[in-house]
């Protein structure tokens, strides 16, 4: 948990995100609550005067791991940008990856009160739902400390915003696997069918596209081996019972003085109490679509604070 009481707003791109990223994708946020930009809010530029000025207070509103602060100036500085109102000061008093608890203040926003109103809805949403999933990663990566083995995530996200859902894995101490389709080769029982082997589908992969990794999802001990017998880098062992997933660790293993290294990655049936166990078979790696696709928010407030 930070103690600095009030920490510089950090570079975005410093933390992964790229900036021009988190403005297309605050600008599309804005669009859906306001209207197409400018838009309006049409309450509070009802009831507030544009001349107002205030302060709000960001607060955790149970404990977690906090993540996508780094966006909470962005959707001010537009909102502001927007009204022709003056900018946002944002100083963070947390930072993204800090374990926080229920009440504690993570940023001080100060600046007009209709830009903090308006903004407050799109800055939760993004913070929250980072939060949410930092806290998730949080779990496994501590459950599974010291096993030599890290959580990694899917492509199972929320379309739109990966980036912003890899990061806060990265933040609560998780590992990204591929970014996209684009990045890294999957042989997945479809593609076997489509190709007609998985020798097929890796020859096919190598000569289209040399320079990505490729990896070959395998339910039994016998896939595997085909597949490093193959050409495969990486082995996706999906849903094995821990006994036959020990057993086919050790055949891949064994055979690592021919292939060379050959990353191992569990996947499907996976729980936390699982975890360790699993981790105990000597994968690499166990991914968790459910750091992104399943993990509640973390419940997050934007609280104006009264006059003095």
């Amino acid at each position: 948990m930070s103690t600095s009481p009030q920490a510089p707003v950090p570079s975005a791109s410093a933390n992964g995100l790229d900036p021009a990223w988190i403005a297309e994708t605050v600008a599309r946020a804005l669009d859906e609550d306001l209207g197409p930009a400018p838009g309006r809010d049409v309450t509070t530029q009802a009831t507030v005067p544009a001349s107002g000025t205030g302060t709000a207070h960001l607060v955790a509103r149970a404990p977690g791991v906090v993540a996508g602060l780094v966006v909470v100036a962005e959707v001010t500085r537009q909102v502001a940008e927007r009204f022709g109102l003056p900018g946002v000061e944002v100083g963070l008093v947390a930072r993204d990856g800090d374990e926080v608890t229920a009440g504690q203040v993570l940023a001080r926003l100060s600046g007009p009160v209709q830009v903090l109103l308006t903004a407050e809805r799109t800055l939760l949403n993004l913070a929250s739902r980072a939060s949410g999933v930092a806290t998730a990663t949080r779990a496994w990566a501590r459950e599974l400390d010291g096993t030599g083995a890290q959580v990694l995530d899917t492509r199972k996200t929320t379309p739109g915003l990966r980036a912003l859902e890899k990061y806060a894995v990265r933040a609560g101490g998780g590992t990204n696997k591929r970014m996209g389709l684009y990045d890294v080769a999957m042989v997945k029982d479809n593609h076997v069918v489509a190709a007609g082997s998985v020798s097929a589908a890796i020859v096919a992969i190598r000569q289209a596209f040399p320079d990505v990794l490729v990896q070959v999802e395998a339910d039994t001990t016998a896939q595997a081996l085909e597949a490093i017998d193959a050409g495969a880098d990486f082995l996706l062992l999906d849903n094995m019972p821990t006994p036959v997933l020990a057993a086919t660790v050790t055949a891949v293993r064994e055979r690592e003085d021919e292939t060379g290294r050959i990353e191992l990655e569990a996947t499907g049936n996976l729980t936390l109490e699982r975890a360790r166990e699993v981790a105990g078979t000597g994968v690499d790696y166990l991914s968790v679509g459910a750091l992104t696709h399943s993990a509640p928010i973390l419940d997050l407030a934007l609280d104006l604070q009264p006059e003095a």
